[in-house]
């Protein structure tokens, strides 16, 4: 196939991008337009795979989205949806890059915030229009090599036809001229040294652009004080990042970075056994926090931390279809779980369905997750079950996610196995189960532990002499006078 080059960048006399055109992006932004809308991108902003990108010095929110790029082929004016394809000469992947710090200044015209050199990157090879479907396309971007945007033209709120036929009412559309098509849910934000690929293909396979790559820079020119300033706020974080949780400006989300689970708290913690925790608890009013009915890959593993938290809904067909595709909530808390990290599922005890398989659960694992916990079903139970990482489920099935399930939310307070869990909370788990601990107890709690579990040893040992547990087990006076001598002699 043909290859993007400098004669390409050259012929685009214009560069034309539609705001929102995928119903998952739709979704995400919280409306769905009723007619496409348009902004016009310069030329000069195009660039070839493998060229760097800056991040402008004094920016922090470098925006990417990964886009099919139309070619046109030869000019079109005023031309009908039945004809307009014939106008187009070739598809090829896509980068909209811009920086949110400076959408402010120029909010309509996004001249400025999308407008910079190298700022659509292009290529970096063409497939002839007339040899595709424009409904049958695969458009996928990876950050850093883990796949963020994955979706379809096939159920496109503005499919391609349109909007060439669109434009062509009020102007022309040039040989060379390049459409950007919008982009699906998951573009998020890049930093200095992150590596951007965008690729288009064919449903099937048999036509591919190859991954147009992009490495993100450092900018070291400062903007000049007579232009607008980079500034930012939390909205235009929200936006950046696609929601506010993954932007970290919940509650929810930020207590799930938080609070910290020292390595001090984390070894009493692992110390103490889980039936302890559980009685110390018990001594609370607490009788509601243990995530009950599961089964765990590894019964040799004691795991401590902290939650992270995925709700799922039950599946409707409709709300599947653009919920539950691409980079959803399900790989969303795949691909956030942090070191030392649980993720805690809600799939309301359905054991119909798998939640997690193997190659998710692997993910998790490589970035450093302590454990996964589902009252729902595991799909690749053996390849689940060999990984390093531990997982508690219900139980194994063979079926995918979307025979029961649609991934709808993460890092909210959700229900697991009969109990309430929250972002933040500290989780225990072992063969002897799994426990809830809410962490503004934690500490006062391990240390009752770490005592109960002193006297349950001076018991232990009292029993094993032949003393009888009237009296001893719990303690009256007689005998807690005894403990307290045998623990002065342990300590001296």
């Amino acid at each position: 196939m043909e290859q993007v080059n400098g004669d390409t960048l050259a012929a685009a006399r214009k560069v034309i991008a539609v705001h929102i055109n995928y119903p998952s992006r739709a979704a995400q932004r919280g409306r769905t337009p009723a007619q496409p809308s348009y902004f016009l991108k310069p030329s000069s902003s195009l660039a070839l795979s493998g060229n760097p990108v800056e991040r402008p010095a004094g920016c922090e929110l470098l925006g990417y989205e990964g886009e099919i790029a139309l070619v046109i082929g030869k000019a079109a004016r005023r031309v009908s949806i039945q004809d307009a394809w014939s106008h187009v000469a070739a598809v090829t992947a896509s980068n909209d890059l811009g920086v949110y710090d400076l959408r402010w200044a120029d909010k309509g015209s996004n001249l400025r915030s999308k407008g910079g050199d190298g700022f659509t990157p292009v290529g970096p090879a063409l497939i002839p229009a007339d040899a595709v479907d424009p409904a049958g396309l695969r458009i996928r971007t990876w950050h850093n090599g883990q796949l963020v945007q994955d979706d379809t033209t096939a159920d496109l709120l503005f499919p391609f036809s349109r909007l060439v036929a669109d434009l062509s009412q009020l102007l022309t559309l040039e040989e060379g001229d390049i459409i950007l098509t919008g982009t699906p849910a998951g573009a998020s934000v890049a930093k200095p040294g992150d590596v951007l690929e965008v690729e288009v293909e064919t449903i099937d396979g048999r036509l591919t652009t190859s991954r147009l790559v992009t490495t993100v820079e450092e900018g070291t020119t400062a903007f000049a004080d007579f232009g607008a300033q980079p500034k930012v706020d939390d909205l235009q974080r929200e936006e950046a990042y696609g929601s506010r949780e993954a932007a970290g400006l919940t509650p929810e989300a930020e207590a799930a970075v938080g609070p910290a689970l020292s390595p001090d708290l984390k070894a009493k913690l692992e110390s103490v056994a889980t039936a302890t925790l559980s009685s110390q608890m018990r001594k609370r009013g607490l009788n509601n926090v243990s995530i009950d009915g599961l089964q765990g890959t590894r019964p040799d593993r004691r795991v401590v931390g902290l939650a992270r938290t995925l709700r799922y809904v039950p599946n409707r067909e409709d709300l599947f279809k653009t919920y539950g595709g691409g980079f959803n909530a399900q790989k969303k808390a795949i691909d956030s779980v942090n070191e030392g990290e649980i993720l805690v599922m809600e799939a309301r005890g359905e054991k119909g369905t798998g939640t997690v398989g193997d190659i998710l659960a692997l993910r998790a694992q490589v970035r450093g997750a302590a454990a996964i916990i589902t009252d729902g079903g595991v799909r690749d139970y053996t390849a689940v079950a060999g990984l390093e990482m531990p997982t508690w489920f219900a139980n194994p099935h063979p079926a995918v996610l979307g025979r029961r399930h649609i991934p709808w939310d993460t890092d909210i307070t959700i229900a697991c196995g009969g109990a309430t869990v929250q972002p933040g909370d500290i989780i225990v788990a072992d063969s002897d189960g799994i426990l809830v601990i809410p962490p503004a107890i934690a500490e006062e709690l391990v240390e009752d532990c770490i005592q109960q579990e002193k006297e349950e040893t001076f018991i232990f040992e009292m029993v094993k002499q032949g003393n009888s547990v009237d009296g001893l087990y719990p303690m009256n006076k007689e005998w807690q006078t005894k403990y307290k001598e045998w623990e002065r002699q342990a300590n001296d």
